[in-house]
């Protein structure tokens, strides 16, 4: 690694302050002082993506890892969602299923497990909705509480750890994906030193971090013939998040009838098996409530279905969302497989089967697009899976959408959220804007 030039070494210094203010002192609701952070902390970012050389990729890498231990030692500001990884592995950890009862049962039933009490039940921010967090999340959950002896911090830092491990090992697929496919080794920075990853991730503990690292982990295996590997990671991937679900219909084209049949297969019993220790009724029954919260009753930033909302509003004279949410996510399924068919069918002329798998990303990328678009929450950290996926494309739409999605926090007050439509349509006007940018005027082709 050579010698740094003065320059670097002070950017280091102005993110590094800026990341611990973000990590120590800021919180979520003193929207100038975060925002003035995270848009210096950005532009620096785009500086040292528009000047570094080759050489220097080690030391920013290094750097980017550097900026994640920032964090280490903090207590979450801007997110309250880890309050209740907090609550459900104290009652794992108790022998208590996470979704026999809502937290409030609990406190009313004044039930005497270890650290569930009245002081966190007033921290969580869903206390009257079953948890939605699969099997991976709740074997960390559990863990750290086994660790922390009753701790929130001690549980942060412990799971804090499992984010970090998972953001080093996607930096490490990253580079290794771009290697051998011959692209430029200082897209990893793409992902390494974004900003809205470092402090949404490792920084407010948000397991998109597991996701991402477990999807390409499945892809790196695909790419290199290791079927079986691949379709057990992808079911860790789907035993974190749901949402890696929506990339299946893209493996029938890649593999065929028979290698999709195994692959889908062993997807479907390694997540059951994941599933296992914690399947009976009670999930079963919390896994459906929740997500019909998710589709009846949450919204959150989101563009296609704020707009039938104002028309609901107009026609109706209230909010839709109780019809309309599950109509959006039947739509959107549509949409992806009508998106997989077409897809296919430009697979299926390509008689290399190296070509046929390195197109994934570009696929998924699209995939995922479709599944934001007609969201009715979209939260800054879901678009972190967008931009790890873009890393393998010359699509940069994710980079400009991880700037504007982080303008969602100036919603925030001490009393509470309100959000700002004016934002929201600046925001999705861009970043929609230069898609389309990408796609109709701009000259390069995405990659594979």
């Amino acid at each position: 690694m050579r010698k740094q030039k003065p320059l670097n070494y002070f950017l280091l210094l102005i993110s590094f302050i800026s990341y611990c203010l973000i990590a120590f002192r800021v919180e979520r609701y003193e929207t100038t002082p975060l925002l003035v952070s995270f848009v210096l902390l950005f532009l620096i970012y785009v500086w040292v993506l528009r000047s570094e050389s080759e050489t220097e990729i080690s030391f920013w890498i290094i750097v980017a890892i550097l900026f994640r231990l920032c964090f280490l030692f903090s207590t979450p500001l801007l997110s309250d969602d880890f309050y209740r990884f907090i609550w459900d592995g104290r009652l794992l950890a108790a022998g208590v299923h996470p979704f026999a009862e809502l937290p409030r049962y609990y406190i009313e039933s004044y039930t005497a497990i270890p650290g569930i009490d009245k002081s966190l039940f007033d921290k969580l921010n869903s206390p009257d909705y079953f948890t939605i967090y699969p099997p991976v999340n709740q074997f960390i959950f559990w863990v750290a509480a086994r660790l922390s002896f009753g701790s929130i911090l001690s549980s942060v830092i412990v799971i804090r750890l499992f984010i970090l491990a998972s953001e080093i090992g996607t930096i490490w697929l990253i580079k290794k994906i771009l290697h051998h496919y011959q692209l430029p080794a200082r897209n990893a920075l793409l992902y390494a030193l974004n900003p809205l990853v470092i402090i949404e991730l490792t920084g407010n503990l948000h397991f998109e971090a597991l996701l991402i690292f477990f999807l390409l982990l499945s892809y790196w295996l695909l790419i290199t013939g290791k079927l079986i590997s691949s379709a057990i990671s992808f079911s860790l991937a789907i035993c974190t998040k749901l949402v890696p679900l929506i990339f299946l219909p893209l493996m029938f084209s890649r593999l065929g009838w028979k290698k999709s049949s195994i692959y889908y297969l062993v997807v479907g019993v390694s997540t059951i098996l994941l599933f296992l220790p914690l399947l009976n009724a009670e999930i079963i029954s919390g896994f459906n409530e929740s997500i019909g919260y998710y589709f009846k009753k949450f919204e959150f930033n989101a563009s296609i279905y704020f707009l039938v909302r104002e028309w609901g509003f107009w026609k109706y004279g209230y909010n839709i969302i109780q019809t309309v949410g599950w109509k959006l996510a039947a739509y959107c399924t549509v949409a992806i497989l009508l998106f997989a068919t077409i897809d296919g069918i430009k697979v299926n002329r390509l008689t290399n089967i190296e070509h046929r798998t390195s197109n994934i990303f570009t696929a998924s990328l699209f995939v995922l697009l479709l599944y934001l678009a007609f969201a009715t929450v979209v939260h800054p950290w879901y678009t972190t899976t967008l931009l790890a996926l873009s890393v393998f494309t010359t699509f940069r739409f994710p980079i400009v959408w991880s700037a504007l999605i982080f303008l969602t926090y100036v919603g925030y007050s001490p009393d509470g959220f309100s959000e700002n439509l004016w934002v929201t349509a600046f925001e999705y006007m861009l970043v929609f804007g230069y898609l389309a940018y990408e796609l109709i005027w701009k000259k390069e082709k995405s990659f594979a």
